[in-house]
């Protein structure tokens, strides 16, 4: 739990910087991580590509989840 909160907070962190934006907040950006995490790992897996299972593979995964995610509620959003 505490891995997923910290790969969760610096994804969400990191997706918030390279998508350009203010970010949501530390909570947000946590939650937004997290989610993005689970979908990035869904998105890899239904690609067929594994990272490894270590932190930065982790992260990689949660990084690009997070900035698909942030593209998605931005899309909706109309920002």
């Amino acid at each position: 739990m505490l891995w997923t909160l910290l790969i969760g907070g610096i994804a969400g962190w990191l997706a918030g910087k390279l998508m350009r934006g203010d970010g949501f907040g530390v909570l947000i950006d946590i939650l937004v991580g997290v989610v993005g995490g689970w979908l990035g790992g869904w998105l890899f897996g239904r690609l067929g590509i594994h990272m490894g299972n270590g932190f930065i593979g982790s992260l990689i995964v949660a990084l690009v989840g997070s900035v698909i995610l942030i593209w998605l509620v931005r899309l909706v959003k109309g920002k």
